[in-house]
């Protein structure tokens, strides 16, 4: 059976979550935490450079990086949901919108998060101020592009990606009225049942969150 490092709270765990949930692949998720110091210890020695999960291993394979572990599991493991197209072009356009929610939603938002992290009087709020910038030009560029993306129940690498990145991006810089189709497509996400899963998972650790709960999340 596979295996999952990783945390349920974790937005890049969920990232790989999604896919599995989707397609219904059997897997033992192993929690990367202070209780399972060996699992802490399996991540460090396995996960390249920075010792970071998701960490997914099926038999003598070990790979890192969530993008990577999607396309393994589309590959070898491949069930109802086409996480990939099988088209290369379009396969090219779905990589490129994973790359967006990675690079331009999910990294400002993990900026905000760190600052938060910190002592008040010891956080960097111009570096706050620009990831909130940045995100805000995230969310009108994706509001744009949703006119040519249809809101439907199917699960690719895109809806992977955009689930834990905008979940908690507006968590820490809300999606509001300026942004009306981004706004309803993380409604949509959020509803869709391998998604809905990981946010019931995550409930337990919400409080750890270091930045305030808006009232829409």
């Amino acid at each position: 059976m596979l295996a999952i490092y990783g945390h349920p709270f974790s937005s890049y765990t969920w990232k790989v979550l999604i896919a599995l949930y989707a397609n219904e692949t059997p897997f033992e998720l192993r929690v990367v935490g202070p209780e399972n110091p060996e699992n802490a210890a399996f991540v460090a020695a396995n996960s390249g450079p920075l010792g970071k999960f998701p960490l997914l291993v099926d038999g003598d394979n070990i790979l890192f990086e969530s993008s990577a572990i999607i396309e393994y599991l589309a590959r070898h493991h491949a069930g109802v949901e086409a996480l990939l197209p099988d088209q290369p072009d379009a396969a090219i356009g779905v990589r490129m919108l994973d790359r967006v929610f990675d690079n331009y939603v999910m990294a400002p938002m993990q900026a905000v998060v760190e600052e938060h992290l910190r002592p008040e009087d010891a956080r960097d709020h111009s570096r706050i101020a620009a990831a909130r910038e940045k995100l805000d030009k995230s969310y009108s560029w994706l509001d744009g592009w949703l006119e040519y993306y249809p809101t439907s129940p199917q699960i690719t690498l895109i809806e992977c990606a955009a689930a834990p990145s905008l979940y908690y991006a507006d968590w820490v810089h809300p999606i509001g009225s300026a942004h009306p189709r981004l706004r309803h497509w993380l409604n949509h996400l959020k509803a869709l049942p391998p998604v809905a899963r990981c946010i019931a998972e995550a409930e337990p650790w919400r409080a750890f969150f270091p930045v305030p709960t808006p009232e829409n999340v």
